[in-house]
């Protein structure tokens, strides 16, 4: 087991994953607002999903075998970089709907394609595998004990820290759609500033390289 000191490092650099800007923070807040505090839920759980697929890759040693073939690391971040862009044009295409505007017409996407979008979100992310490798190995020891236990107990770590932080952001994503509500000149910002947020994401992935 790892020591107890020496997790509190990793849960502090598991926090500031969690809240920094990302896809994942941008499709929970965009479903808690628009579809309502249970599909946010459920996008959450496909988030975390997202999280337990890089997690078992980095533990069973199957994320390092893809990081060393150049072609797969390109597969995976070029179906990234294509779903973030697609993510940006449907903000802001013809008649597309304000992602902080609470949906009235029972128009909601069912809890399959929530889990899945936000499942596909966290998973086609490489640069959350480039987090695990980078710190994983940093906290992982010999003479704590197995190396497959350790690198279990840190994902589940992180994936607790995520969900708790993420919780609360669905919780409170709400009282957004009651701003823009009463300030409809914002509408237009807003899009226009989330498909700027996600196209830098698009090509800060693009030029991001393979450890």
């Amino acid at each position: 087991m790892i020591p107890f000191h020496e997790l509190l490092f990793f849960i502090l650099a598991a926090l500031v994953l969690v809240i920094s800007p990302g896809p994942n923070m941008i499709y929970l807040i965009s479903k808690s607002i628009t579809q309502g505090k249970k599909s946010g839920f459920i996008s959450l759980i496909g988030v975390v999903c997202g999280f337990l697929f890089h997690i078992v890759m980095v533990s069973f040693g199957l994320t390092a075998v893809l990081f060393a073939v150049p072609i797969a690391y390109t597969v995976l971040k070029t179906v990234g970089i294509i779903y973030l862009l697609y993510l940006a044009y449907q903000a802001i295409k013809p008649k597309s709907k304000n992602i902080f505007e609470v949906d009235e017409n029972g128009s909601h996407d069912s809890p399959k394609k929530l889990f899945s979008i936000g499942f596909l979100t966290s998973m086609l992310n490489p640069k959350v595998a480039v987090f695990y490798l980078s710190l994983f190995p940093q906290f992982i020891k010999p003479e704590y004990g197995s190396v497959l236990i350790q690198s279990l107990e840190l994902g589940v770590i992180q994936v607790l820290v995520s969900f708790s932080v993420n919780f609360l952001i669905i919780l409170t994503a709400a009282r957004v759609a009651l701003f823009f509500a009463h300030n409809p000149a914002w509408i237009r910002v807003q899009k226009w500033f989330m498909a700027s947020v996600l196209t830098c994401l698009a090509i800060k992935m693009a030029f991001s390289k393979a450890k």
